[in-house]
Protein backbone atom coordinates (compact mmCIF):
# COMPACT_ATOMS: atom_id res chain seq x y z
CA UNK A 1 0.00 0.00 0.00
CA UNK A 2 2.74 2.35 0.38
CA UNK A 3 6.84 2.58 0.99
CA UNK A 4 8.37 3.50 4.22
CA UNK A 5 11.32 5.29 2.63
CA UNK A 6 11.57 8.21 4.80
CA UNK A 7 12.02 11.22 1.95
CA UNK A 8 12.18 14.33 3.83
CA UNK A 9 12.67 15.27 7.65
CA UNK A 10 9.94 17.73 8.17
CA UNK A 11 12.15 20.83 7.79
CA UNK A 12 12.50 19.83 3.80
CA UNK A 13 8.99 19.13 3.51
CA UNK A 14 8.15 22.39 4.61
CA UNK A 15 10.66 23.69 2.16
CA UNK A 16 9.46 21.90 -0.85
CA UNK A 17 6.46 22.80 -0.09
CA UNK A 18 7.53 26.37 -0.31
CA UNK A 19 9.15 26.04 -3.39
CA UNK A 20 5.83 24.50 -4.82
CA UNK A 21 4.02 27.58 -3.76
CA UNK A 22 6.69 29.51 -5.53
CA UNK A 23 7.00 27.91 -8.80
CA UNK A 24 10.32 26.67 -8.09
CA UNK A 25 10.88 22.45 -6.95
CA UNK A 26 9.06 21.57 -10.32
CA UNK A 27 11.87 19.02 -10.87
CA UNK A 28 10.33 16.24 -8.73
CA UNK A 29 12.08 12.86 -11.26
CA UNK A 30 13.23 9.76 -9.94
CA UNK A 31 13.90 6.69 -11.84
CA UNK A 32 12.41 3.22 -11.35
CA UNK A 33 13.81 -0.15 -11.22
CA UNK A 34 12.71 -0.44 -15.34
CA UNK A 35 14.90 3.03 -16.05
CA UNK A 36 11.79 4.69 -16.74
CA UNK A 37 11.25 8.48 -15.42
CA UNK A 38 8.10 8.83 -13.40
CA UNK A 39 6.91 10.99 -11.17
CA UNK A 40 7.12 14.15 -13.56
CA UNK A 41 3.99 16.16 -13.36
CA UNK A 42 1.22 14.36 -15.35
CA UNK A 43 0.85 15.32 -18.86
CA UNK A 44 -2.27 17.80 -18.83
CA UNK A 45 -2.96 18.22 -21.82
CA UNK A 46 -3.58 14.57 -22.64
CA UNK A 47 -7.03 14.74 -20.83
CA UNK A 48 -9.26 17.88 -20.09
CA UNK A 49 -7.75 19.04 -17.07
CA UNK A 50 -11.40 19.81 -15.15
CA UNK A 51 -12.32 15.81 -16.39
CA UNK A 52 -9.37 14.40 -14.63
CA UNK A 53 -8.65 12.93 -11.77
CA UNK A 54 -5.28 12.36 -11.13
CA UNK A 55 -4.72 9.59 -8.28
CA UNK A 56 -1.21 7.77 -6.80
CA UNK A 57 -0.08 5.55 -4.01
CA UNK A 58 -0.99 2.02 -5.05
CA UNK A 59 0.66 0.93 -8.34
CA UNK A 60 4.48 0.49 -7.61
CA UNK A 61 5.16 -0.79 -11.28
CA UNK A 62 4.11 -0.30 -14.69
CA UNK A 63 0.52 -1.67 -15.24
CA UNK A 64 0.76 -5.27 -16.27
CA UNK A 65 -1.80 -6.88 -16.10
CA UNK A 66 -6.07 -6.47 -15.40
CA UNK A 67 -6.71 -9.69 -13.97
CA UNK A 68 -8.95 -9.41 -10.76
CA UNK A 69 -7.68 -12.42 -9.66
CA UNK A 70 -4.17 -11.60 -9.06
CA UNK A 71 -5.27 -9.44 -5.95
CA UNK A 72 -1.86 -9.08 -5.41
CA UNK A 73 -0.42 -6.70 -8.10
CA UNK A 74 -3.58 -6.25 -10.75
CA UNK A 75 -3.40 -2.04 -12.01
CA UNK A 76 -5.18 -0.48 -10.07
CA UNK A 77 -8.92 0.21 -10.08
CA UNK A 78 -9.16 -3.45 -12.37
CA UNK A 79 -11.36 -4.30 -8.96
CA UNK A 80 -13.89 -1.54 -8.07
CA UNK A 81 -13.97 0.58 -11.14
CA UNK A 82 -13.77 -2.02 -13.96
CA UNK A 83 -15.16 -5.46 -11.89
CA UNK A 84 -17.46 -5.62 -9.47
CA UNK A 85 -18.94 -7.30 -6.59
CA UNK A 86 -22.21 -8.72 -5.12
CA UNK A 87 -21.78 -6.16 -2.46
CA UNK A 88 -20.36 -2.95 -0.85
CA UNK A 89 -19.02 -3.05 2.45
CA UNK A 90 -19.19 0.13 3.70
CA UNK A 91 -16.25 -0.14 6.90
CA UNK A 92 -17.11 3.39 8.86
CA UNK A 93 -20.82 2.21 8.92
CA UNK A 94 -20.59 -1.37 9.33
CA UNK A 95 -23.17 -2.37 6.62
CA UNK A 96 -23.54 -3.84 3.36
CA UNK A 97 -24.53 -2.18 0.59
CA UNK A 98 -26.28 -4.38 -1.92
CA UNK A 99 -24.49 -3.61 -5.33
CA UNK A 100 -24.80 -6.19 -8.36
CA UNK A 101 -27.07 -8.17 -6.06
CA UNK A 102 -30.54 -6.48 -5.87
CA UNK A 103 -31.23 -7.15 -2.20
CA UNK A 104 -29.64 -8.51 0.79
CA UNK A 105 -29.27 -12.88 0.32
CA UNK A 106 -31.15 -14.79 2.81
CA UNK A 107 -29.80 -17.76 4.83
CA UNK A 108 -32.82 -20.49 3.76
CA UNK A 109 -31.24 -22.65 6.18
CA UNK A 110 -28.09 -22.94 7.81
CA UNK A 111 -26.05 -24.22 5.24
CA UNK A 112 -28.39 -22.62 2.14
CA UNK A 113 -27.55 -18.72 1.38
CA UNK A 114 -29.83 -17.34 -2.01
CA UNK A 115 -29.93 -14.24 -3.63
CA UNK A 116 -31.04 -12.19 -6.14
CA UNK A 117 -28.94 -10.32 -8.98
CA UNK A 118 -30.33 -6.79 -10.20
CA UNK A 119 -32.08 -6.61 -13.45
CA UNK A 120 -30.79 -4.70 -16.40
CA UNK A 121 -26.92 -5.20 -15.30
CA UNK A 122 -24.56 -5.45 -18.66
CA UNK A 123 -21.23 -6.22 -18.93
CA UNK A 124 -19.67 -3.02 -20.62
CA UNK A 125 -19.53 -5.51 -24.11
CA UNK A 126 -23.73 -4.95 -24.12
CA UNK A 127 -24.06 -9.05 -22.80
CA UNK A 128 -26.05 -9.73 -19.75
CA UNK A 129 -24.93 -10.22 -16.59
CA UNK A 130 -26.63 -13.21 -14.86
CA UNK A 131 -26.84 -15.76 -12.67
CA UNK A 132 -24.36 -17.95 -14.74
CA UNK A 133 -21.88 -15.25 -14.21
CA UNK A 134 -22.15 -15.78 -10.69
CA UNK A 135 -21.48 -19.28 -10.53
CA UNK A 136 -18.95 -19.33 -12.72
CA UNK A 137 -17.05 -16.84 -11.03
CA UNK A 138 -16.74 -18.93 -7.96
CA UNK A 139 -16.57 -21.82 -9.14
CA UNK A 140 -12.92 -20.66 -10.80
CA UNK A 141 -12.02 -21.21 -6.57
CA UNK A 142 -11.91 -24.73 -7.68
CA UNK A 143 -8.41 -24.18 -9.39
CA UNK A 144 -5.94 -24.52 -6.39
CA UNK A 145 -4.30 -21.20 -7.56
CA UNK A 146 -6.89 -19.05 -7.33
CA UNK A 147 -6.77 -17.46 -3.82
CA UNK A 148 -10.34 -17.90 -3.18
CA UNK A 149 -9.63 -21.50 -3.41
CA UNK A 150 -10.17 -22.46 0.37
CA UNK A 151 -13.45 -21.53 -0.04
CA UNK A 152 -14.47 -24.74 -1.24
CA UNK A 153 -13.40 -26.77 1.62
CA UNK A 154 -15.86 -25.49 3.19
CA UNK A 155 -18.64 -24.61 0.10
CA UNK A 156 -20.15 -27.54 -1.16
CA UNK A 157 -21.76 -26.31 -4.56
CA UNK A 158 -23.10 -22.64 -6.29
CA UNK A 159 -26.17 -22.99 -8.37
CA UNK A 160 -27.94 -20.64 -10.95
CA UNK A 161 -31.33 -21.25 -10.05
CA UNK A 162 -32.77 -18.33 -13.14
CA UNK A 163 -31.23 -15.81 -14.44
CA UNK A 164 -31.63 -13.82 -11.43
CA UNK A 165 -31.21 -16.00 -8.50
CA UNK A 166 -28.08 -17.80 -7.21
CA UNK A 167 -27.88 -20.67 -3.99
CA UNK A 168 -24.80 -21.49 -2.71
CA UNK A 169 -24.78 -25.08 -0.37
CA UNK A 170 -22.18 -24.97 2.28
CA UNK A 171 -20.68 -27.88 3.69
CA UNK A 172 -20.27 -25.99 6.59
CA UNK A 173 -21.04 -22.03 6.78
CA UNK A 174 -18.65 -20.04 7.86
CA UNK A 175 -21.20 -16.73 8.16
CA UNK A 176 -18.12 -14.62 8.87
CA UNK A 177 -15.49 -15.62 6.30
CA UNK A 178 -18.73 -15.54 3.73
CA UNK A 179 -19.50 -11.97 4.74
CA UNK A 180 -15.99 -11.21 3.49
CA UNK A 181 -15.88 -13.02 0.35
CA UNK A 182 -19.52 -11.41 -0.50
CA UNK A 183 -17.76 -8.16 -1.49
CA UNK A 184 -14.40 -9.03 -2.40
CA UNK A 185 -14.88 -11.27 -5.02
CA UNK A 186 -15.86 -9.34 -8.03
CA UNK A 187 -17.35 -10.88 -10.82
CA UNK A 188 -16.07 -11.89 -14.40
CA UNK A 189 -17.95 -12.33 -17.37
CA UNK A 190 -18.37 -16.56 -18.53
CA UNK A 191 -18.77 -15.61 -21.77
CA UNK A 192 -15.21 -14.19 -22.27
CA UNK A 193 -13.57 -16.38 -19.45
CA UNK A 194 -14.75 -19.83 -19.81
CA UNK A 195 -12.15 -22.00 -21.84
CA UNK A 196 -9.17 -20.06 -20.39
CA UNK A 197 -6.79 -22.67 -18.44
CA UNK A 198 -6.11 -22.49 -14.99
CA UNK A 199 -2.86 -20.68 -15.69
CA UNK A 200 -4.88 -17.83 -17.50
CA UNK A 201 -7.59 -17.73 -15.01
CA UNK A 202 -5.09 -17.30 -12.36
CA UNK A 203 -2.18 -14.94 -13.58
CA UNK A 204 -2.81 -13.89 -16.93
CA UNK A 205 -2.95 -10.62 -17.98
CA UNK A 206 -6.56 -10.60 -18.91
CA UNK A 207 -5.82 -7.23 -21.06
CA UNK A 208 -8.42 -4.87 -22.59
CA UNK A 209 -10.68 -6.45 -19.47
CA UNK A 210 -14.61 -6.28 -19.88
CA UNK A 211 -16.52 -5.59 -16.24
CA UNK A 212 -19.68 -4.42 -15.07
CA UNK A 213 -18.21 -1.25 -13.61
CA UNK A 214 -18.01 2.58 -14.41
CA UNK A 215 -14.99 2.79 -15.90
CA UNK A 216 -13.27 1.26 -18.63
CA UNK A 217 -10.07 0.75 -20.40
CA UNK A 218 -8.74 3.58 -21.91
CA UNK A 219 -4.39 3.03 -21.89
CA UNK A 220 -1.45 2.55 -20.43
CA UNK A 221 2.35 3.17 -20.57
CA UNK A 222 4.86 2.28 -18.12
CA UNK A 223 4.45 5.11 -15.47
CA UNK A 224 0.43 5.32 -15.66
CA UNK A 225 -2.93 3.78 -15.56
CA UNK A 226 -5.85 5.76 -17.56
CA UNK A 227 -9.51 4.49 -17.17
CA UNK A 228 -12.34 6.34 -19.22
CA UNK A 229 -15.73 6.60 -18.14
CA UNK A 230 -18.45 4.27 -18.46
CA UNK A 231 -21.46 5.88 -19.93
CA UNK A 232 -24.26 2.73 -19.81
CA UNK A 233 -23.09 2.04 -16.03
CA UNK A 234 -25.50 0.54 -14.99
CA UNK A 235 -25.93 2.31 -11.58
CA UNK A 236 -27.03 5.86 -13.11
CA UNK A 237 -30.03 4.27 -13.90
CA UNK A 238 -30.85 1.60 -10.83
CA UNK A 239 -29.19 3.75 -8.07
CA UNK A 240 -28.96 7.18 -9.60
CA UNK A 241 -25.34 7.31 -9.29
CA UNK A 242 -22.86 8.65 -11.53
CA UNK A 243 -18.76 9.08 -11.11
CA UNK A 244 -17.93 12.59 -11.77
CA UNK A 245 -14.21 12.25 -13.61
CA UNK A 246 -14.99 11.22 -16.89
CA UNK A 247 -10.97 10.24 -17.04
CA UNK A 248 -8.83 8.53 -14.45
CA UNK A 249 -5.34 8.85 -14.41
CA UNK A 250 -3.12 6.60 -11.96
CA UNK A 251 0.18 7.53 -11.76
CA UNK A 252 2.71 5.10 -10.95
CA UNK A 253 4.76 5.62 -7.43
CA UNK A 254 8.28 6.17 -8.35
CA UNK A 255 9.43 7.70 -3.98
CA UNK A 256 7.14 9.22 -1.76
CA UNK A 257 9.35 12.40 -2.40
CA UNK A 258 7.80 12.58 -6.17
CA UNK A 259 4.20 12.20 -4.78
CA UNK A 260 4.76 15.04 -2.38
CA UNK A 261 5.56 17.22 -5.31
CA UNK A 262 3.32 16.04 -7.24
CA UNK A 263 0.41 16.64 -4.57
CA UNK A 264 1.17 19.57 -3.23
CA UNK A 265 1.58 20.83 -7.17
CA UNK A 266 -1.59 19.65 -8.40
CA UNK A 267 -0.32 16.77 -10.07
CA UNK A 268 -1.85 14.28 -8.38
CA UNK A 269 -5.31 14.95 -6.70
CA UNK A 270 -5.05 12.26 -4.73
CA UNK A 271 -2.19 10.91 -3.14
CA UNK A 272 -2.52 7.56 -1.20
CA UNK A 273 1.41 7.59 -0.32
CA UNK A 274 2.64 8.16 3.16
CA UNK A 275 3.88 11.46 3.35
CA UNK A 276 6.05 13.01 6.34
CA UNK A 277 5.09 16.62 7.68
CA UNK A 278 1.41 16.50 6.31
CA UNK A 279 0.15 17.55 9.04
CA UNK A 280 2.06 20.45 9.00
CA UNK A 281 1.44 21.45 5.54
CA UNK A 282 -2.09 21.04 6.32
CA UNK A 283 -2.15 23.20 9.10
CA UNK A 284 -0.32 25.74 6.96
CA UNK A 285 -2.82 26.62 4.12
CA UNK A 286 -1.11 24.70 1.18
CA UNK A 287 -4.94 23.72 -0.15
CA UNK A 288 -4.76 20.10 0.86
CA UNK A 289 -7.06 17.79 2.65
CA UNK A 290 -7.15 15.20 4.79
CA UNK A 291 -9.50 13.09 6.81
CA UNK A 292 -9.76 14.74 10.06
CA UNK A 293 -8.27 18.22 10.02
CA UNK A 294 -6.77 17.88 13.49
CA UNK A 295 -4.86 15.08 14.74
CA UNK A 296 -4.73 12.07 14.26
CA UNK A 297 -5.31 13.34 10.41
CA UNK A 298 -6.03 9.87 9.18
CA UNK A 299 -8.54 7.12 9.44
CA UNK A 300 -6.99 3.84 10.17
CA UNK A 301 -6.65 0.83 8.34
CA UNK A 302 -4.41 -1.77 10.00
CA UNK A 303 -2.42 -2.54 13.11
CA UNK A 304 0.99 -2.74 13.08
CA UNK A 305 1.53 -5.91 15.29
CA UNK A 306 4.82 -7.02 17.21
CA UNK A 307 5.28 -10.82 16.62
CA UNK A 308 7.37 -12.42 19.26
CA UNK A 309 8.55 -15.95 18.39
CA UNK A 310 6.77 -17.67 21.02
CA UNK A 311 9.31 -21.31 20.06
CA UNK A 312 12.60 -19.18 21.07
CA UNK A 313 13.37 -18.47 24.78
CA UNK A 314 11.85 -15.96 26.36
CA UNK A 315 9.79 -15.01 24.10
CA UNK A 316 8.43 -18.83 24.80
CA UNK A 317 7.39 -16.90 28.43
CA UNK A 318 4.22 -14.94 28.95
CA UNK A 319 5.18 -12.80 31.91
CA UNK A 320 8.58 -12.14 29.43
CA UNK A 321 6.10 -11.27 26.33
CA UNK A 322 3.82 -9.39 28.97
CA UNK A 323 7.08 -7.33 30.38
CA UNK A 324 7.69 -6.21 26.83
CA UNK A 325 4.56 -4.95 26.24
CA UNK A 326 4.60 -2.64 29.24
CA UNK A 327 8.16 -1.85 28.34
CA UNK A 328 7.50 0.11 25.11
CA UNK A 329 7.10 3.67 24.43
CA UNK A 330 3.93 3.63 21.76
CA UNK A 331 3.24 7.20 22.53
CA UNK A 332 6.78 8.36 21.29
CA UNK A 333 6.41 6.57 18.17
CA UNK A 334 3.56 8.32 17.71
CA UNK A 335 4.67 11.81 18.32
CA UNK A 336 8.18 11.40 17.71
CA UNK A 337 8.14 9.25 14.29
CA UNK A 338 4.68 10.22 12.85
CA UNK A 339 4.10 13.61 14.49
CA UNK A 340 0.52 12.35 15.30
CA UNK A 341 -1.09 11.02 12.00
CA UNK A 342 -1.40 7.37 13.41
CA UNK A 343 -3.00 6.49 17.08
CA UNK A 344 -1.77 4.03 20.04
CA UNK A 345 -3.68 0.65 19.38
CA UNK A 346 -5.92 -0.44 21.98
CA UNK A 347 -4.86 -3.16 24.14
CA UNK A 348 -6.93 -5.98 22.29
CA UNK A 349 -5.41 -4.35 18.78
CA UNK A 350 -8.80 -4.20 17.29
CA UNK A 351 -9.26 -1.14 15.13
CA UNK A 352 -11.31 1.40 15.95
CA UNK A 353 -14.11 0.75 13.63
CA UNK A 354 -14.61 -2.96 16.20
CA UNK A 355 -14.53 -0.71 18.92
CA UNK A 356 -18.23 -2.42 20.32
CA UNK A 357 -16.50 -5.81 20.20
CA UNK A 358 -13.94 -4.67 22.80
CA UNK A 359 -14.96 -6.14 26.30
CA UNK A 360 -13.49 -2.92 28.54
CA UNK A 361 -14.29 -4.86 31.50
CA UNK A 362 -11.52 -7.29 30.05
CA UNK A 363 -8.78 -4.76 28.99
CA UNK A 364 -9.36 -2.77 32.39
CA UNK A 365 -8.20 -5.87 34.48
CA UNK A 366 -5.55 -6.95 32.06
CA UNK A 367 -4.67 -4.21 29.65
CA UNK A 368 -1.31 -2.89 29.33
CA UNK A 369 0.11 0.47 28.84
CA UNK A 370 3.71 1.78 28.47
CA UNK A 371 4.82 1.50 32.49
CA UNK A 372 8.68 0.19 32.86
CA UNK A 373 7.72 -0.04 36.44
CA UNK A 374 5.59 -2.72 35.79
CA UNK A 375 7.70 -4.20 33.32
CA UNK A 376 10.34 -4.24 35.70
CA UNK A 377 7.87 -5.61 38.34
CA UNK A 378 7.26 -8.45 35.88
CA UNK A 379 10.76 -9.43 34.48
CA UNK A 380 11.53 -9.30 38.78
CA UNK A 381 9.01 -11.65 40.18
CA UNK A 382 9.31 -14.09 36.80
CA UNK A 383 13.26 -14.25 37.99
CA UNK A 384 14.78 -12.04 35.33
CA UNK A 385 17.53 -10.39 36.49
CA UNK A 386 20.86 -8.72 36.22
CA UNK A 387 23.33 -11.24 37.44
CA UNK A 388 26.77 -9.73 36.02
CA UNK A 389 26.05 -6.02 36.31
CA UNK A 390 25.67 -5.18 32.91
CA UNK A 391 22.26 -3.65 32.89
CA UNK A 392 20.93 -6.11 31.24
CA UNK A 393 18.74 -8.95 32.84
CA UNK A 394 19.61 -12.74 32.51
CA UNK A 395 16.81 -15.16 31.69
CA UNK A 396 16.13 -17.14 35.14
CA UNK A 397 18.58 -20.01 34.73
CA UNK A 398 21.45 -16.75 34.08
CA UNK A 399 21.44 -17.30 30.00
CA UNK A 400 22.26 -14.06 28.25
CA UNK A 401 19.04 -12.70 26.76
CA UNK A 402 20.04 -10.73 23.89
CA UNK A 403 17.34 -10.49 20.91
CA UNK A 404 16.91 -8.68 17.32
CA UNK A 405 14.00 -6.73 16.30
CA UNK A 406 13.94 -6.28 12.42
CA UNK A 407 11.74 -4.35 9.64
CA UNK A 408 12.14 -4.23 6.10
CA UNK A 409 15.16 -1.79 5.22
CA UNK A 410 13.93 1.41 3.84
CA UNK A 411 11.15 1.01 5.47
CA UNK A 412 11.88 3.92 7.94
CA UNK A 413 9.25 5.04 9.83
CA UNK A 414 9.44 1.09 10.98
CA UNK A 415 12.92 1.47 11.36
CA UNK A 416 12.99 4.46 13.22
CA UNK A 417 10.10 3.15 15.49
CA UNK A 418 11.78 0.01 15.74
CA UNK A 419 15.28 1.71 16.85
CA UNK A 420 12.00 3.57 20.15
CA UNK A 421 11.19 0.08 20.96
CA UNK A 422 14.50 -1.08 21.60
CA UNK A 423 15.73 2.39 23.27
CA UNK A 424 11.92 1.22 25.38
CA UNK A 425 13.26 -2.14 26.27
CA UNK A 426 17.35 -1.14 27.08
CA UNK A 427 15.40 0.89 30.03
CA UNK A 428 13.73 -2.08 31.77
CA UNK A 429 16.93 -4.17 31.14
CA UNK A 430 16.13 -5.77 28.14
CA UNK A 431 18.76 -5.63 25.74
CA UNK A 432 17.15 -6.01 21.57
CA UNK A 433 19.46 -4.64 18.17
CA UNK A 434 17.91 -3.39 15.70
CA UNK A 435 18.33 -5.01 12.31
CA UNK A 436 16.57 -3.98 8.89
CA UNK A 437 17.25 -6.77 6.68
CA UNK A 438 15.65 -6.39 2.84
CA UNK A 439 12.22 -6.91 2.29
CA UNK A 440 12.46 -10.36 1.19
CA UNK A 441 15.05 -11.65 3.27
CA UNK A 442 12.87 -11.14 6.16
CA UNK A 443 9.85 -12.47 4.92
CA UNK A 444 11.82 -15.53 4.66
CA UNK A 445 12.98 -14.96 8.27
CA UNK A 446 9.55 -14.72 9.40
CA UNK A 447 7.95 -17.15 7.74
CA UNK A 448 9.98 -20.05 8.44
CA UNK A 449 10.36 -18.91 12.26
CA UNK A 450 14.26 -17.49 11.81
CA UNK A 451 13.70 -14.61 14.16
CA UNK A 452 13.40 -12.97 17.51
CA UNK A 453 10.76 -10.11 17.00
CA UNK A 454 9.26 -8.74 13.74
CA UNK A 455 6.68 -5.99 13.54
CA UNK A 456 3.94 -6.94 10.77
CA UNK A 457 0.27 -5.10 9.10
CA UNK A 458 -1.11 -7.85 6.98
CA UNK A 459 -4.24 -7.79 8.11
CA UNK A 460 -6.46 -4.85 7.06
CA UNK A 461 -9.80 -2.97 7.90
CA UNK A 462 -12.63 -5.55 7.12
CA UNK A 463 -16.17 -6.37 7.90
CA UNK A 464 -15.10 -8.72 10.85
CA UNK A 465 -12.84 -8.81 14.12
CA UNK A 466 -12.11 -12.75 12.49
CA UNK A 467 -9.87 -11.49 10.27
CA UNK A 468 -7.55 -9.90 13.04
CA UNK A 469 -7.86 -12.97 15.90
CA UNK A 470 -7.82 -15.75 12.69
CA UNK A 471 -4.29 -13.63 11.90
CA UNK A 472 -2.65 -14.34 15.76
CA UNK A 473 -4.34 -17.73 16.64
CA UNK A 474 -4.31 -19.71 13.52
CA UNK A 475 -3.65 -23.14 13.64
CA UNK A 476 -2.18 -25.90 13.04
CA UNK A 477 1.71 -24.22 12.85
CA UNK A 478 2.79 -25.19 9.79
CA UNK A 479 6.54 -25.38 8.43
CA UNK A 480 6.03 -22.23 6.85
CA UNK A 481 3.77 -19.50 8.11
CA UNK A 482 3.39 -17.16 5.22
CA UNK A 483 0.21 -15.00 6.23
CA UNK A 484 -0.60 -15.89 9.61
CA UNK A 485 0.48 -16.52 13.30
CA UNK A 486 3.97 -15.48 12.84
CA UNK A 487 4.81 -15.76 16.22
CA UNK A 488 3.89 -19.78 15.94
CA UNK A 489 1.87 -19.34 19.07
CA UNK A 490 -0.37 -22.29 19.98
CA UNK A 491 -2.98 -22.39 21.90
CA UNK A 492 -6.24 -24.59 20.72
CA UNK A 493 -9.06 -23.57 23.05
CA UNK A 494 -8.13 -19.86 21.04
CA UNK A 495 -8.29 -21.29 17.75
CA UNK A 496 -11.83 -22.80 18.77
CA UNK A 497 -12.74 -19.92 19.62
CA UNK A 498 -11.63 -18.26 16.81
CA UNK A 499 -13.77 -21.32 14.55
CA UNK A 500 -16.88 -20.67 16.77
CA UNK A 501 -16.92 -17.17 15.62
CA UNK A 502 -16.68 -17.70 11.86
CA UNK A 503 -19.55 -19.94 12.24
CA UNK A 504 -21.29 -17.12 14.38
CA UNK A 505 -24.23 -15.34 11.83
CA UNK A 506 -22.81 -11.89 11.15
CA UNK A 507 -25.89 -10.12 12.43
CA UNK A 508 -25.30 -11.79 16.09
CA UNK A 509 -22.79 -9.23 17.38
CA UNK A 510 -23.64 -10.35 20.92
CA UNK A 511 -22.92 -13.68 19.68
CA UNK A 512 -20.01 -12.28 18.38
CA UNK A 513 -19.04 -9.87 21.68
CA UNK A 514 -19.21 -13.12 23.96
CA UNK A 515 -16.40 -14.60 21.63
CA UNK A 516 -14.53 -11.97 21.33
CA UNK A 517 -14.73 -11.48 24.87
CA UNK A 518 -12.65 -14.51 25.67
CA UNK A 519 -10.35 -14.62 22.71
CA UNK A 520 -9.13 -11.14 24.92
CA UNK A 521 -8.84 -12.45 27.95
CA UNK A 522 -6.67 -15.42 26.04
CA UNK A 523 -4.94 -12.56 24.50
CA UNK A 524 -4.15 -10.08 27.03
CA UNK A 525 -2.86 -12.65 29.66
CA UNK A 526 -0.68 -14.69 27.05
CA UNK A 527 0.19 -12.06 25.30
CA UNK A 528 1.24 -13.64 21.84
CA UNK A 529 1.62 -10.66 20.25
CA UNK A 530 1.57 -6.95 21.17
CA UNK A 531 -0.11 -4.11 19.54
CA UNK A 532 1.54 -1.04 19.11
CA UNK A 533 -0.19 1.69 16.94
CA UNK A 534 -2.97 2.26 14.05
CA UNK A 535 -1.23 2.38 10.75
CA UNK A 536 -3.23 5.18 9.03
CA UNK A 537 -5.18 4.99 5.79
CA UNK A 538 -2.77 7.55 3.84
CA UNK A 539 -4.86 9.99 1.79
CA UNK A 540 -4.09 13.68 1.15
CA UNK A 541 -6.39 15.43 -1.75
CA UNK A 542 -5.35 18.58 -3.67
CA UNK A 543 -8.19 21.15 -3.54
CA UNK A 544 -7.00 22.63 -6.82
CA UNK A 545 -9.34 21.13 -9.60
CA UNK A 546 -11.78 18.64 -7.71
CA UNK A 547 -13.80 19.09 -3.91
CA UNK A 548 -16.11 16.64 -2.22
CA UNK A 549 -13.36 14.89 -0.91
CA UNK A 550 -14.17 12.54 2.15
CA UNK A 551 -13.90 13.85 5.40
CA UNK A 552 -14.99 13.59 9.36
CA UNK A 553 -17.72 16.28 9.10
CA UNK A 554 -18.55 15.51 4.87
CA UNK A 555 -19.56 12.23 3.04
CA UNK A 556 -18.06 8.90 5.90
CA UNK A 557 -16.25 7.28 2.98
CA UNK A 558 -12.69 5.18 2.77
CA UNK A 559 -10.76 8.27 0.76
CA UNK A 560 -8.51 5.33 -1.07
CA UNK A 561 -7.52 3.96 -4.21
CA UNK A 562 -5.76 0.50 -2.60
CA UNK A 563 -6.47 -2.61 -3.85
CA UNK A 564 -10.00 -3.59 -1.92
CA UNK A 565 -11.15 -0.41 -0.78
CA UNK A 566 -13.44 0.65 -3.82
CA UNK A 567 -15.66 -2.42 -2.70
CA UNK A 568 -15.75 -0.69 0.80
CA UNK A 569 -17.39 1.87 -0.36
CA UNK A 570 -15.11 4.70 -1.29
CA UNK A 571 -16.22 3.63 -5.09
CA UNK A 572 -18.77 5.72 -3.59
CA UNK A 573 -16.53 8.84 -3.07
CA UNK A 574 -16.20 9.64 -7.00
CA UNK A 575 -19.86 9.89 -7.24
CA UNK A 576 -19.50 12.37 -4.54
CA UNK A 577 -16.29 14.13 -6.55
CA UNK A 578 -17.43 18.12 -7.64
CA UNK A 579 -14.98 20.69 -9.33
CA UNK A 580 -13.53 22.94 -7.43
CA UNK A 581 -15.01 26.84 -7.46
CA UNK A 582 -13.17 28.70 -10.33
CA UNK A 583 -11.45 31.69 -8.67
Amino acid sequence: MRTRRRLLILLSVVGLAAAACTGGGSDTKSQTGQGQVTGAAPATGSYPRNETLYVGGTQWGPPSNWNPLRNWDYATGTEGLVYEPLFLYDALKDEYKPWLAASEGAWTSKDVYELKLRQGVTWSDGKPFTAADVKFTFELGKFKSVPFSTLWNWLKSVDAVDDQTVKFTFTQANYQEWGWYLFDITMVPKHLWEGRTEQQVATGANEKPVGTGPYLYQTHSQDRMVWVKNDKWWAKDKLNLDVKPKYIVDIVNSDNNAALGLVLQGGLDLSNNFLPGIATLVKGGYNLQTYYQNAPYMLSANTAWLFMNTKKKPMDDPAFRKALANAVDVNKIVSGVYGQIVRPADPTGLLPNWDKYIDKGVTGQLGFKYDPAQARKLLADAGYKDTNGDKFVEAPGGGKIELSLIVPNGWTDWMESIRVIGESAKAVGIKVNTEFPEYNALTDKRNNGNFDLVIANDRQISNTPWSYYDYIFRLPVQKVQSTTNYGRYENQKAWELVQQLDRTQVGDVAGMKKITSQLQRIQLSEMPVIPLWYNGLWSQANLSVWNGWPTDKGSHYLPATWRNYFEMGSILMLTELQPAPKK
